[in-house]
């Protein structure tokens, strides 16, 4: 309850590194010793978890004549190094720890704190956000059909779940789906961009359910990598970004092309920026697709319509794919900022743009109001593809089967929820206003509080659900940090202390010589903002 106010009175910057240079070094030597142990839990060694895993008997029958334990044919030095390469820092050692700490926490183990505050990652439910009525009653009503003769259940409700199963292979959830997805639903998604785009017409075929948004946005960046060499594709991201993209390009051996956001002008986009980064790119690979995140994530910046128009006309004038990260969409809290698609406004840029730029969307159930991250629904609509590449996309995405079909049932209810002449019409609202309101509520009180802290220095947060302080690390701390980044340090030595896990911004890229760290603007870690 009382662990920020006590990080605001006395910071833990001053605490953890302005200290004698004897014991900074010592924590440095722990943390660095602390990460190493974390890694050896998931990389080995094999040889020594390997033999605790048999039995007597087993062992007898692996052994070989002179003793020595038959060899893994998959190892650290046979594993394919892209998976070696792939880092994703949300669920990263310091996520690892946390576990740790809570599962001695429930041993007994003494600690400064009675729980463990997991700001890591956007996982609403997990930190007590209630669900929306509505959407888990048609799921419920979808999952179990015999409910739809109960009277504690809506007409409404009972109308889309028939819907839903009238679409599902026998009428039962269970079933595969086409591989596009439902065709009811990516009918429903088609009406829900039309009326959120105020009449931008929307063609169901382009539309393609998916697990999450994730699922998406890596099997478009799988089509979209080819060459080799200086030949090979580029990626251009944001820094910071989502270590999804990072983690994607690295397994598939892509290009990363950094393109660095403007933290002093809250987190803007610079088109000037862009330039640089193709323009250093073409050197060594060619870059062929731009990434954008809007609103931000880690970031929290709401882009601009005269931003968003720059972006698309840098991208027809370099012939890129555009990838529109928008899953945040309904999550804009500034006055001052408004949710523009870039759909939408590619489609006002006129006839030249519309028709001819390449544009991926992706949406998810995961956040917004909703925070059904279990359900894995999502959907992406990809614009002007060639004829024969779409016919290549649909295969692609038929080797996985089809998205989950409960998750296809919770995205219809996002696109299609209750109209103003239905039953269940009041409460939806309210209960949505009420989610919005409060993240809206945290994002000013994360920046506040945040700015209130010695050493910290946080950007006002206009969307999403996070933010991405900096934090000022003094120059020895730096120095004795021993290899491990100082943010890393800084974040581990938190958890331990106050039982708050965030990320470290060295996980979602920064400019060098900055640091940072990611939160997630939780309920509980807001209420501990709360007892300031």
């Amino acid at each position: 309850m009382h662990r920020l106010q006590h990080l605001a009175n006395r910071s833990l910057i001053a605490r953890v590194f302005n200290q004698s240079p004897a014991l900074v070094r010592t924590k440095a030597r722990e943390t660095s010793c602390l990460v190493q142990s974390i890694r050896l839990k998931t990389q080995g060694p094999v040889e020594q978890y390997g033999q605790k895993r048999f039995s007597t008997a087993e062992a007898t029958v692996v052994l070989r004549e002179n003793g020595k334990m038959r060899e893994k044919s998959l190892t650290m030095d046979t594993l394919n190094p892209q998976v070696k390469a792939v880092e994703y820092a949300v669920r990263g050692p310091i996520v690892t720890k946390a576990g740790d700490i809570e599962r001695g926490l429930q041993q007994g183990q003494k600690h400064p704190f009675t729980e463990v505050i997991k700001a890591n990652i956007g996982d609403s439910h997990a930190m007590g956000q209630k669900p929306i009525t509505f959407l888990r009653q048609v799921v419920a009503l979808c999952s179990f059909p015999e409910l739809l003769d109960s009277s504690s259940f809506p007409e409404d409700a009972k109308q889309r779940a028939r819907r839903i199963l009238q679409g599902c292979g026998g009428q039962s959830l269970g079933s595969y789906s086409a591989s596009q997805g439902v065709d009811c639903i990516r009918q429903d998604i088609a009406v829900y961009i039309e009326q959120r785009d105020k009449g931008v017409p929307a063609d169901w075929d382009n539309i393609y359910l998916t697990t999450g948004a994730s699922d998406g946005i890596v099997s478009i960046l799988k089509m979209l990598v080819s060459g080799q060499g200086r030949s090979r594709s580029g990626v251009m991201i944001p820094i910071p970004q989502y270590p999804l993209y990072s983690a994607a390009i690295s397994e598939m051996e892509a290009v990363q092309i950094n393109y660095y956001l403007d933290e002093d002008n809250c987190w803007a986009l610079d088109i000037n920026e862009l330039h640089r980064a193709y323009q250093a790119a073409k050197e060594h690979c060619h870059p062929r697709v731009i990434c954008i995140i809007n609103p931000g994530n880690p970031t929290g910046q709401v882009q601009s319509k005269k931003c968003i128009e720059e972006v698309l006309h840098f991208a027809y004038e370099e012939n890129l794919f555009v990838m529109s990260d928008e899953v945040y969409q309904d999550n804009v809290y500034s006055p001052d900022c408004q949710f523009h698609s870039f759909k939408k406004v590619l489609y006002e840029m006129g006839p030249e743009y519309f028709n001819t730029v390449e544009l991926a969307s992706f949406h998810s159930t995961s956040k917004g109001y909703s925070g059904e991250c279990g359900f894995r629904g999502g959907y992406m609509e990809v614009l002007n593809l060639d004829l024969e590449v779409k016919a290549q996309l649909v295969k692609l995405l038929s080797v996985r089967l089809c998205p989950p079909v409960s998750g296809q049932a919770a995205m219809d209810v996002i696109v299609n929820p209750p109209l103003p002449h239905e039953p269940s019409y009041l409460q939806f609202h309210k209960e949505k206003r009420a989610v919005l309101g409060a993240l809206a509520e945290k994002a000013q009180m994360t920046e506040q509080i945040l700015n209130t802290v010695p050493g910290i220095k946080c950007n006002p947060v206009q969307g999403a659900m996070y933010a991405f302080p900096r934090i000022f690390i003094p120059p020895r701390a730096v120095e004795e940090s021993l290899g491990i980044s100082p943010d890393m340090m800084y974040c581990l030595r938190l958890l331990e202390e106050t039982g708050i896990c965030l990320v470290p911004g060295s996980g979602f890229g920064q400019r060098e010589g900055t640091y940072h760290f990611s939160l997630d603007n939780s309920r509980k870690l807001c209420h501990g903002f709360r007892s300031f």
